[in-house]
């Protein structure tokens, strides 16, 4: 009986502690458990094909982490293996939490690697590929890179690794979380060449 006791008297302790914390104590628990394993404790992944989160806009990665989450007997409309289970144990209600905290960080912006494709990278984000009907990157995500909140995400220091599998897993159709398909659409355009040019150049801006 007293056994009991103490065991009701600890989970009630645990959910009033649970209750007690502020959105930016549970966005840190979720990350130092968590998201840290890949994206670092502030955000800025050391892995160029893990994305680097920190900056990013809040209501874009607030978007992508319930993407990754199955909601309402539903599956994940976005499919990853590790994404999904990771984000599987982090609770709906914090979700946006764990997204204020990373927007608020500070990104530690990657570099462009391949400096003979800045030209030809520049040229698709300033102009798009007339020829195959590829819009200019700038038109969605602006001239620096910056992105449009809650609509297109920040591109400007990520890593070109990243950029690089994320377009071309829209060309391919593994990633199908894009709004009217417009990402697979345009990534369907272009060639592996395109692609990593484009992906330096957004690399490298600031």
């Amino acid at each position: 009986m007293i056994k009991r006791s103490l065991l009701l008297s600890l989970l009630v302790a645990t959910s009033l502690q649970a209750q007690a914390q502020t959105p930016e104590e549970k966005a840190r628990q979720h990350i130092d458990t968590v998201c840290v394993a890949c994206h670092m404790a502030d955000g800025n992944s050391q892995v160029p094909e893990q994305a680097k989160l920190a900056g990013q806009h809040a209501d874009y990665l607030y978007k992508q982490m319930r993407d990754f989450k199955a909601m309402d007997g539903k599956p994940p409309v976005r499919e990853n293996a590790i994404m999904n289970g990771m984000i599987s144990v982090v609770p709906d209600e914090d979700l946006r939490a764990v997204a204020n905290y990373l927007a608020a960080q500070t990104l530690q912006p990657a570099t462009a690697k391949n400096i003979a494709d800045i030209a030809s990278g520049q040229k698709i984000w300033r102009a798009g590929i007339a020829a195959k009907g590829v819009p200019a990157c700038a038109a969605c995500h602006g001239p620096a890179g910056k992105g449009l909140p809650a609509q297109y995400p920040a591109l400007a220091g990520q890593f070109p690794e990243y950029l690089e599998i994320q377009l071309k897993a829209f060309r391919d159709g593994v990633r199908a979380n894009d709004p009217a398909s417009m990402m697979r659409a345009i990534a369907l355009r272009m060639t592996d060449p395109e692609i990593k040019a484009v992906a330096d150049y957004a690399a490298g801006l600031r």
